[in-house]
C-alpha cells in the first residue's frame, strides 16, 4: 500500500549535519510516510550514513547516483516516489515533529493540491519566523505570479504537493542547480492546482550553512541558471499579461549579475539589455544604499566607482552603524 507522503532529500557532502535532518523526519508524529534519500555522488560518508538509516527503518529508501547536481537528485527522488503527496527537505535543515501530520490534515480538510506553510530562518544568534502572509485559499495564478516575480518563497520544502498533479502537469526539475525549485513550482502552478495556505511554521532553514555574502556566493553558473529560468518563462507566457512579473524576474537576474566579480561591464550590460533603460531612467535620489543606484553607475560607465562605493557604504559603513545602534 502506498504511503500518504513521500519526503525527498537530495544528499551531497552532508555527513556533518545529516543526522539532524533525518532524525527530525523519523520523529514525525505522522507515521505513514516514505523517505527517499538521493546520494548525489557525495565524496564523503553521506551515502554510507544514508544506508545505515535505511537498515534501521524500512520506510527509508536510498538511491546512489553519479553527481549531477541538486536538480537531478530531486528529480530522481520524485521519479521513485509513491506517496499521495510529496514534500522536499534539504540535508542541512530540519523540521518540526508535527509537520507531516498537520500539513496532510490541512490538505485533506481543504481538498488541496498544494499546501503552503510558513518557516523559520535560523541564524547564529537568532531564529526568525517567516510568514508567507497569505490567508485561506489561494488563487493558483496569483501564487504563480508571486513566485515568478520573486515576491514569494519558491522553495519546495514548505509546500506539500499532490503527486498526481505533478504528473498531470508534466512538471520536472530542470537541468539547473539554482532557481530549480522556482522553475518546478511554477510549472505545477501553471496547471491551476487547488492551493491553500497554513499559517504555521514547520521547517527550519539553516542560514549558517546555506548563506554567504552575495559578493562571494554569486557565480557565472548561477547567472546562466537564472537566464535559463527567465528565457523559459519569457517564451512560455503571454508577454503582455505577465509583463510586470517578467520584468521583476529579469531584474532579479540583473541584480545578481552585478555581484559576479568576473563579469566585465560589457558582459553585464548584455545580460537582459532590454531592461537597462529601467535602471538608467530610475530616479535614485539620495537612496545610494539601494542596489539600483550602483547598477545605474555601472551602466553609465562608472563600474569601479560603483564597486568602491558599494564596499564602503553597504559592506562597511551600514554594518558598522547597525552594530553601534544595537549596542
Amino acid at each position: 500500500m502506498s504511503p500518504k507522503v513521500s519526503i525527498i532529500v537530495p544528499v551531497y557532502k552532508a555527513e556533518k549535519y545529516l543526522h539532524r535532518c533525518l532524525d527530525s523526519i523519523i520523529a514525525q508524529t505522522f507515521k505513514d510516510w516514505e523517505l527517499l534519500l538521493v546520494d548525489d555522488g557525495s565524496p564523503d560518508n553521506s551515502g554510507k550514513l544514508c544506508d545505515e538509516y535505511a537498515q534501521k527503518d524500512s520506510r527509508i529508501k536510498v538511491f546512489h547516483k553519479k553527481n549531477g547536481g541538486v536538480s537531478s537528485a530531486r528529480q530522481m527522488g520524485l521519479d521513485n516516489a509513491t506517496g499521495e503527496y510529496t514534500i522536499h527537505a534539504d540535508p542541512d535543515d530540519w523540521v518540526e515533529p508535527t509537520m507531516l501530520e498537520e500539513l496532510y490534515a490541512k490538505a485533506i480538510e481543504d481538498n488541496a493540491d498544494m499546501v503552503i506553510c510558513d518557516y523559520f530562518n535560523e541564524y547564529t544568534d537568532r531564529q526568525v519566523y517567516t510568514p508567507s502572509k497569505y490567508v485561506g485559499y489561494l488563487d493558483s495564478d496569483y501564487v504563480f505570479r508571486q513566485i515568478l516575480s520573486t515576491r514569494m518563497a519558491a522553495a519546495v520544502w514548505n509546500k506539500l504537493i499532490r503527486r498526481s498533479v505533478i504528473i498531470s502537469s508534466g512538471a520536472m526539475f530542470p537541468p539547473i542547480s539554482y532557481a530549480e525549485d522556482a522553475f518546478f513550482v511554477c510549472q505545477v502552478l501553471r496547471f491551476k492546482p487547488i492551493v491553500t495556505y497554513f499559517n504555521k511554521a514547520f521547517y527550519h532553514y539553516d542560514h549558517i550553512l546555506n548563506s554567504s555574502s552575495l559578493s562571494r556566493f554569486v557565480s557565472e553558473s548561477i547567472i546562466k541558471d537564472r537566464l535559463y529560468f527567465d528565457n523559459y518563462f519569457s517564451s512560455a507566457l503571454d508577454a503582455k499579461e505577465y509583463a510586470e512579473e517578467l520584468l521583476l524576474t529579469k531584474r532579479t537576474t540583473k541584480e545578481l549579475a552585478w555581484f559576479v566579480p568576473n563579469f566585465s561591464r560589457k558582459e553585464f550590460i548584455q545580460i537582459h539589455p532590454e531592461i537597462n533603460t529601467y535602471y538608467l531612467n530610475k530616479k535614485t535620489g539620495f537612496r545610494i544604499w539601494k542596489l539600483d543606484f550602483f547598477i545605474k553607475l555601472t551602466l553609465l560607465g562608472h563600474d569601479r566607482i560603483s564597486r568602491f562605493l558599494y564596499n564602503l557604504i553597504c559592506l562597511r559603513t551600514i554594518p558598522f552603524v547597525k552594530k553601534i545602534i544595537h549596542r
